[in-house]
């Protein structure tokens, strides 16, 4: 897991955590034409384009809506329901599960306005991240945060099958906005939320997320 201050973009709108991955793949495709490797050249020639793409970071429009809780990842709802307890919040709690597959954007966002209370970094495995278990069995980083009303929620970091590498860039007793962007999972993954048991979920499984645009539901 990577942590640091979330780096402002340079000059092109992509996450810069994923510079090196594209300058790597620039001095490969450049190899392979300085050589005369023609095919190979342009194969990569178009895995360049597709990690430019992929690392893309795109500006969003927050919603104002003051109680209005955002999606933090970009992908697929695949779960919303009330559990009894989990090992991030004291008590019920609602729990919402994005799904992200290698064409979402992968730049997270702060749900909620607060302060990091803690950071909960868990090794674990790297089994396909739209599973169930995988909350509970894969490589994973929460942020526990207290809202300025006393409320705790937590914001979980899955990483999956492919997905290897974590980055998260606030620390404890970090005052975090809502909107901003804090981190990414490198190649698909996914994002857990636990929120109080009274937070009205405005989405359901299945639906479209968009991280820093699509409210999930409501802080009471």
């Amino acid at each position: 897991m990577d942590s640091s201050k979330w780096p402002a973009r340079v000059i092109l709108p992509v996450a810069q955590p994923g510079l090196i991955f594209i300058l790597i793949a620039i001095l490969i495709t450049g190899m392979f034409f300085y050589f005369k490797w023609i095919v190979f050249a342009w194969v990569s020639f178009a895995l360049t384009l597709f990690i430019c793409w992929f690392f893309r970071d795109p500006d969003r429009d927050i919603p104002k809506d003051g109680k209005g809780l955002i999606s933090p990842a970009d992908g697929k709802v695949i779960v919303v329901e009330k559990q009894s307890g989990c090992e991030y919040l004291t008590g019920p709690c609602i729990k919402v599960s994005i799904f992200m597959n290698v064409f979402n954007v992968h730049v997270n966002r702060v749900p909620y306005d607060g302060v990091v209370q803690k950071i909960q970094y868990s090794p674990g495995k790297f089994i396909n991240a739209s599973f169930d278990k995988a909350s509970i069995h894969n490589e994973r980083n929460a942020l526990i945060v207290k809202t300025a009303d006393g409320r705790d929620y937590a914001v979980v970091q899955i990483a999956g099958l492919i997905a290897r590498r974590i980055v998260n860039c606030v620390k404890e007793k970090e005052k975090i906005i809502k909107g901003d962007r804090y981190g990414m999972i490198r190649f698909g993954s996914r994002l857990d939320l636990y929120l109080p048991q009274d937070f009205e979920a405005a989405v359901q499984i299945g639906e479209r997320t968009k991280a820093g645009a699509t409210i999930i539901g409501y802080m009471k």
